[in-house]
């Protein structure tokens, strides 16, 4: 698929009113990411994420909202609980027959996104309280108790739906998806001072030249292998016979294919990963429970246990993505209607089968390769001192991020240089008597 130059974004009217919606809306989001919670003591708060949550999951959870915990904004909360809240209902539709059900009908779906809307307020009460107590046990707040508890729970639950409602009018009537582009500006705001503290590690000689270009060797690899993962596709190749049509027309057999991308889920399973892996160390560090505490310590970034697990979550969610966007029964039923099928496999049943075998081996190999780029980053990084908001992670996220929504960008310019030709003339056949229909 060739890149179209930059200029031809704004040259395409529709694409042009969506670019701008997005960015508008994003800086809004961006925006609201600096009004602190009333009651809190910044700094002091800063400060503990700084020193001692940095590689834990608070510098985690703070990455993925732009700094938002750290500076106890209105938006602390981010988008964290609408991704758990998704990932809920998603889950719950391969276990609970009648999500299931829901989930394969335009009306079901509806109402499964409204319930995920009751579900992301249900979340964002109790992580908006248990930011409260955090924030009490920092010592960062002046006057601590039920009545700090009230305006911060109200405060933030309000932030996580007003976040809520962006994204999905971003998905709406923007360009991307919103809940990945919300992540991905809120990543890149952590980028330069990631950056500026890398190149104060570089000065004090924390970190050499020589470790310097491996990382930047280690960063350009993960994005290839992202690029690569991204657009890499098995082919599987669709014949369509020849039709006789009415009043004469024929159409002519045609050959074709179907792509299974080898990474149809994208960053998706990285997020939803990186959702789940923080929940156990959250839930300890909230009680004064001993075996709470102790799964906390099992649980933190550099832990054998951790990144077997963010590996596993890697794979499980990939595959899991992955089968809720592609569906090889509608693929053969669709086939089937058209009359299409796969050389040497029967239509019908066969067909789907036969999809689902290649979609299994192909989503395997995206899904390891996935996971070794995720994981990867994450002992180099390590091993070299660098910032961890400049880690593996954010590095994968954003490029992922950033290459999908160019992809939704290329298929608007091609869609529309398709309605351009189509407008041009009409279509027409000769028919066998050799007049034009």
């Amino acid at each position: 698929m060739a890149v179209p130059k930059f200029p031809n974004l704004f040259a395409v009217p529709e694409l042009k009113e969506k670019l701008l919606f997005t960015l508008l809306c994003l800086a809004v989001y961006r925006a609201g990411a600096h009004i602190a919670t009333p009651g809190v003591n910044v700094q002091v708060l800063a400060d503990f994420i700084r020193n001692q949550g940095a590689g834990t999951f608070f510098g985690m959870y703070d990455m993925f909202v732009g700094g938002g915990l750290s500076r106890a904004t209105v938006l602390a909360l981010g988008i964290m609980p609408y991704i758990s809240a998704s990932i809920m209902f998603q889950l719950g539709g391969a276990v609970f027959p009648y999500i299931e059900k829901l989930q394969k009908e335009e009306e079901g779906r509806k109402k499964i996104t409204q319930w995920t809307r009751y579900a992301t307020v249900v979340l964002s009460v109790f992580q908006a309280y248990g930011f409260a107590i955090f924030a009490e046990q920092q010592g960062a707040v002046g006057s601590p108790g039920y009545g700090f508890r009230a305006v911060t729970m109200i405060t933030l639950t309000s932030g996580a739906i007003f976040v809520m409602w962006l994204g999905e009018r971003i998905t709406e009537h923007g360009v991307g998806n919103g809940m990945s582009l919300m992540i991905f500006f809120s990543i890149m705001e952590g980028f330069l001072p990631g950056t500026a503290l890398t190149l104060q590690f570089l000065g004090t000689g924390v970190i050499t030249v020589q470790r310097l270009i491996i990382l930047l060797i280690v960063m350009l690899a993960v994005i290839a292998g992202v690029i690569a993962i991204t657009v890499a596709a098995r082919r599987i190749p669709i014949q369509i016979p020849r039709k006789v049509m009415g009043r004469g027309r024929i159409r002519e057999g045609q050959k074709t294919f179907v792509p299974i991308r080898i990474n149809s889920a994208g960053v998706m399973p990285i997020i939803f990963a990186q959702a789940i892996i923080v929940v156990p160390g959250t839930i300890a560090t909230f009680s004064n429970v001993p075996s709470l505490r102790a799964i906390s310590e099992v649980f933190q970034p550099g832990t054998t246990v951790y990144y077997v697990s963010y590996g596993l979550l890697i794979m499980f969610f990939t595959y899991f993505y992955t089968s809720i966007i592609f569906n090889p029964l509608d693929i053969a039923e669709n086939l089937k209607k058209q009359g299409g099928f796969i050389p040497g496999v029967k239509p019908g049943g066969a067909t789907a089968d036969y999809i689902d075998q290649v979609l299994t081996r192909v989503t395997l190999t995206g899904a390891v390769f996935l996971t070794l780029i995720a994981l990867l980053p994450f002992f180099i990084f390590d091993a070299f001192n660098v910032p961890f908001g400049f880690g593996g992670t954010a590095l994968l996220i954003v490029v992922g991020v950033a290459l999908d929504t160019w992809i939704q960008v290329q298929q608007h310019l091609h869609l529309r240089h398709y309605d351009d030709f189509m407008k041009q003339g009409r279509v027409k056949f000769r028919g066998r008597r050799g007049r034009y229909m």
